[in-house]
């Protein structure tokens, strides 16, 4: 009989304290993060990781972070949830989506969540990425996993092929050279080791042909996402080039170079130059068996890239506990001490100052100089292909570079045809 009421008792206090975790678990506010991971790595538990450390010092808020795919994924699931009334509180998503976010009006501006000391935070990042989260005078989004497109070389390729491992290519003309004296072919013609990679498939192809055009001195669309200029002769030119690479110079793989595969195939010694994201870089650095080197893209003539990455939206519809939960969050994602790691184990760029300031950051820039060549090189980079219904305008650019690097159509005919079909679209926004 004793035992029993021991039991009881006990059985009472077990209710009380699952009663207890519930009430605590029913004062949290949930916050649904949704996250993509576009390049190399096992970032998702890297990401777990910083919501757990969130978590422990703010034990009234359970972060949910959903891995979503790639960004166009995240973008889709993130729009789908929304407008089916059940928004993620915030997500990172491209950060030239803000004219479509916006235009779905799903996405709360940044600066309606302010308290009075928020400025100085804001004033932290990076001017060239922050000026991505603007428009219309509103802050709309966060910097956070932000970067450049960056050329990585082979080393040892170069050296086999006699050329200096050390001089990456500053211009076309001598990335033309250098990737004639690196292609290799077997004896029946076919290419074992394609000079270089350009990926051009939806999703990565207006970045590059927007860092291409910028070397050539052109600039793609106007700063209001209202007008493109994909008739200029210099972004023509730029198309043509990036044909000629394996039409003409036979140094570039046929077609579309898919930005998936692009790193597996320069570590697999496929291809000895490649072009692609700094984010790639602790991915490379930790699986590349050989010597290589990252640097800044080449000039026609002078050097020029693309900004990009991603930014941190905080959604519309979420409850108001959720927006104030859902900013404490980015202000932690964004702390200097995050980013700094984010960016060590990516390779992406931290867009705070701050962050280059910590001693982490600092050490293996040290150790690894080639993580500071993105930033070196954002005083030089433009902002990423971006419009007013950008879905639909940046498919039509897509298109047209598929059709000129597949021979459908000319360089000139396929931007002339985009041309027309973007002016019809942004018709409204004039």
């Amino acid at each position: 009989m004793k035992k029993l009421k021991t039991l009881t008792r006990t059985g009472v206090l077990s209710g009380l304290t699952i009663l207890a975790m519930s009430s605590t678990a029913m004062a949290q506010t949930v916050v649904d993060f949704y996250y993509p991971i576009q390049v190399g790595g096992p970032l998702a538990t890297v990401i777990e990781g910083y919501v757990a450390q969130f978590e422990a010092a703010n034990p009234d808020i359970n972060v949910v972070p959903v891995y979503s795919g790639n960004y166009q994924d995240t973008t889709t699931k993130a729009l789908t949830a929304a407008k089916s009334g059940n928004p993620p509180a915030v997500a990172v998503l491209l950060a030239t989506d803000i004219f479509t976010l916006i235009d779905e009006d799903v996405i709360e501006p940044i600066d309606n969540l302010f308290a009075a000391d928020d400025q100085a935070w804001v004033d932290g990042f990076m001017p060239a990425y922050l000026a991505s989260a603007i428009v219309d005078e509103h802050l709309w989004a966060v910097p956070f996993q932000r970067s450049t497109a960056v050329l990585y070389w082979n080393k040892d390729a170069f050296k086999e092929a006699g050329l200096d491992p050390e001089k990456y290519p500053t211009t076309w003309d001598e990335m033309v050279a250098y990737g004639k004296a690196v292609t290799t072919k077997d004896e029946a013609g076919n290419a074992k080791r394609w000079g270089v990679g350009i990926p051009g498939n939806p999703g990565s192809a207006q970045w590059l042909f927007t860092a291409l055009a910028a070397q050539n001195g052109a600039r793609l669309m106007n700063d209001a996402g209202t007008e493109v200029y994909l008739t200029d002769p210099t972004v023509i030119e730029a198309l043509e080039f990036w044909r000629d690479l394996s039409t003409v110079e036979g140094i570039h793989p046929p077609g579309i170079q898919e930005w998936g595969t692009t790193p597996s195939d320069f570590l697999e010694g496929r291809i000895a130059m490649i072009w692609t994201t700094t984010g790639n870089l602790t991915n490379i650095r930790t699986n590349a068996t050989f010597d290589f080197g990252v640097a800044p893209y080449p000039g026609h003539p002078n050097s020029a890239s693309a900004l990009g990455g991603g930014n941190l939206y905080v959604f519309k519809d979420a409850s108001d506990e959720q927006k104030a939960a859902a900013l404490k969050f980015i202000k932690f994602l964004t702390s200097d001490e995050i980013q700094a790691d984010w960016s060590i184990h990516t390779g992406y760029v931290a867009p705070r100052d701050g962050a280059w300031e910590t001693e982490a950051l600092k050490a293996y820039v040290a150790e690894v100089p080639a993580a500071d060549v993105a930033r070196k090189q954002i005083s030089t980079s433009v902002p990423e292909f971006s419009t007013y219904e950008n879905a639909r305008t940046t498919k039509a650019l897509n298109d047209a570079i598929a059709a000129a690097l597949t021979g459908g159509k000319t360089p000139e005919q396929a931007l002339t045809d985009a041309q027309a079909e973007i002016e019809r679209i942004l018709r409204p926004y004039n």
